[in-house]
């Protein structure tokens, strides 16, 4: 029987949560309905992992106690809010319970840093370890590494959840010393770089992943978008989270708005690009420093660029394919393997459900531009992106 105190502390430390956006494919922030059964009982969140999954998480800190005094966060030393803190035995058991009852499906824990990173990080690690050696618990367990955690402890965390993260907050170290005086870039890409050797180490293949906060200063998407790349070059994360700012304290370094959730979608839309597609910072920026917020920076790259266009689908390798605005990796991928069996034209690609509205004006089938008017939206200068949409949409 869980203690009714227990409660009380979960809806103390679930708060962090609140601000905690995901990422919905849509731009906005959408609020996703739980059952009745789950109402007034705070910190749980449905998660998109990597794998595509959507799963209802206990989503909660350690303590809210902190010595950082970091402006953006709603847990900063110097806010006066009520603090509490969990045992290990409290949050184990409670996330058992809510497991059981099939509340949740797993377990994504983080916290405060008091008195130090090693020290919270312990009461962290035997959390999990109670939960998975006294209790049996085996399902999904999403472990933050807290800044400055000696090794002995990061190999811990690996070895007992599926997945760890690090936070580096932040793109610059101008902006972490502007915002959170308390950390050091370097120090928290140091972090990222153990969990990577530890991993190896240890042959653990779970993933890592790092958080970057939009919009709580001017950094430009260009400057954060290369963090982003430079961590992935160095395989040190599988994944970047981007997480628009939401004013929650007031301070003078601080913008008094939140950016607009599109600005989070396509920096999300430009990281695939990086990843999967083989375009080039460059070639998403040109001479910009930020994204079109109007407009997908794939579609804005194909409108910029009709020396590249119409391109010949019977022909065209997988490259070239996934440049079409359209046309994305699984389907470049289905499209050649059906070419070399059947000759290929419209009925075929919406049998691979390549929408025909979105690659008509870019493609040829055996030389035939399907869309007269393609020529006109590249070569008139006037209003050419009002011009597609209207044509398209």
């Amino acid at each position: 029987m869980i203690k009714k105190d227990i409660y009380t502390k979960l809806k103390i430390l679930s708060q962090a949560a609140e601000f905690d956006n995901v990422c919905t494919g849509s731009g906005k922030r959408i609020k996703i309905n739980t059952y009745n059964f789950t109402r007034g009982l705070g910190g749980i969140h449905y998660v998109w992992l990597s794998n595509g999954k959507c799963l209802p998480l206990l989503k909660v800190l350690y303590t809210n106690f902190c010595i950082n005094n970091c402006k953006y966060c709603y847990h900063r030393r110097k806010n006066d809010i009520r603090r509490t803190s969990f045992t290990p035995k409290e949050l184990a058991e409670l996330t058992t319970d809510l497991y059981r009852k099939g509340y949740i499906k797993g377990l994504f824990l983080s916290s405060g840093i008091y008195p130090s990173s090693d020290d919270t990080m312990e009461q962290m690690i035997k959390t999990v370890e109670i939960l998975r050696r006294e209790y049996g618990f085996k399902a999904y367990i999403h472990l933050k590494i807290l800044p400055g955690t000696s090794e002995e402890l990061i190999k811990k965390a690996i070895l007992l959840a599926n997945r760890v993260s690090c936070n580096i907050e932040l793109p610059t170290q101008e902006s972490l010393k502007r915002l959170a005086p308390d950390k050091e870039q370097k120090s928290l890409v140091v972090t990222l770089a153990k969990i990577k050797s530890l991993k190896e180490e240890l042959e653990k293949e779970s993933s890592t992943s790092t958080q970057l906060i939009i919009g709580a200063t001017p950094d430009t998407d260009k400057t954060i978008l290369k963090l982003s790349q430079n961590l992935y070059k160095k395989d040190l994360v599988k994944r970047v989270y981007y997480s628009a700012y939401i004013p929650v304290n007031r301070d003078k370094d601080l913008p008094s708005e939140k950016p607009p959730y599109l600005r989070e979608y396509r920096l999300y839309q430009a990281d695939w690009l990086l990843r999967f597609y083989g375009f080039s910072l460059e070639e998403l920026f040109d001479k910009e420093e930020n994204l079109d917020i109007k407009i997908d920076p794939k579609l804005r790259w194909a409108l910029s660029h009709p020396e590249f266009f119409p391109v010949e689908i019977t022909k065209a390798d997988y490259w070239e394919l996934i440049r079409v605005p359209g046309i994305g990796p699984t389907s470049a991928k289905r499209l050649i393997e059906i070419r070399k069996k059947e000759v290929i034209g419209e009925e075929a690609l919406k049998r691979l459900r390549i929408s025909l509205k979105k690659v008509t004006p870019f493609i040829t089938i055996r030389g035939k531009t399907l869309f007269k008017g393609f020529r006109k939206i590249f070569i008139e200068k006037k209003t050419p992106f009002k011009r597609y949409q209207t044509l398209l949409f």
